[in-house]
């Protein structure tokens, strides 16, 4: 009888939940016609060092077409993340992005090498897949080693168990691989990230560059984070530098690296970052001197 009763509750759940069902299987089917390299755009950033001048790397992005299910790339990557085809997501563009890369590369007259940044999700690294020297095979495929990637960690979805993902990461910096937190300093679960992995480079979110020439709350809590860099060995990149200002405050705070649209934008070949020249009036400004 009870066997009987739990059909008729699961029937009674599916009726209820249908449209939702509905919905999810119609955003997997546009997952997988997504999954093409004809319907995905890459795009490299680049990163460079706010003392130095010169480009360190690049952070390559890769932008599905929009569609009518998918209109944002925002809106395809919290599918991804959510989706029971995270791992071969993950494949399927680790080797697209390393691949354009090489090919830009190779035809680049104005960069000769450096890091590259790629955007995986915390989860990906404990994937058996992930670990089985695929990675490595990958590299070895497009002339690239362990010490120029710097995998670069996007926190959609929380860590549940920091023990063990902790000794996965020491198995990646063995190979010779990076650390990168992204979105440094804008909730609980980033900041806990940081203490526990201890990575190479932390990225400041781009909420916490936005006018931080005029907001003492965001310079008290990036002052705070270059300090903890400094005192850890780690570097720090400011995401999303727009405008002068910004990048003169930063400079002035001892971050290390930067990346935004005042310095490179992101384009579909290896073009690297220039450092503006500020003005002489606009370093004497007022403006410059609060905080």
């Amino acid at each position: 009888m009870n066997g009987l009763a739990d059909f008729y509750h699961y029937l009674k759940y599916l009726k209820e939940n249908r449209s939702h069902f509905f919905e999810e299987s119609k955003k997997d089917g546009e997952l997988r016609e997504l999954m093409q390299k004809e319907k995905m755009t890459t795009f490299f950033q680049p990163i460079i060092s706010l003392t130095e001048c010169g480009t360190i790397g690049f952070e390559i992005l890769n932008r599905p077409n929009s569609t009518k299910i998918f209109p944002t790339t925002d809106s395809f990557y919290d599918h991804v993340g959510k989706s029971r085809k995270v791992f071969a997501f993950e494949s399927f563009l680790r080797n697209l992005s390393l691949e354009r890369y090489e090919s830009e590369l190779k035809q680049s007259d104005a960069y000769d090498g450096g890091l590259i940044f790629l955007n995986i999700q915390p989860q990906i690294l404990e994937d058996p897949s992930y670990r089985s020297g695929h990675t490595l095979d990958l590299l070895n495929k497009y002339n690239l080693s362990p010490d120029q990637i710097v995998l670069e960690l996007t926190e959609k979805e929380t860590v549940a168990d920091y023990g063990q993902f902790v000794r996965t990461i020491e198995n990646y910096r063995q190979q010779g691989f990076r650390i990168a937190v992204d979105d440094a300093g804008t909730g609980y679960n980033s900041l806990k990230t940081i203490l526990y992995l201890k990575p190479e480079f932390l990225k400041l979110d781009k909420a916490l560059i936005r006018n931080i020439h005029i907001n003492p709350a965001q310079q008290n809590l990036v002052d705070l984070l270059v300090n903890f860099a400094q005192q850890s060995n780690t570097a720090v990149i400011a995401e999303g530098i727009e405008i002068l200002p910004e990048l003169l405050y930063l400079q002035k705070s001892g971050v290390h690296l930067g990346q935004g649209y005042a310095l490179g934008r992101p384009e579909q070949s290896l073009k690297p970052g220039i450092l503006p020249t500020l003005p002489t009036k606009l370093q004497e400004s007022p403006i410059m001197a609060l905080g």
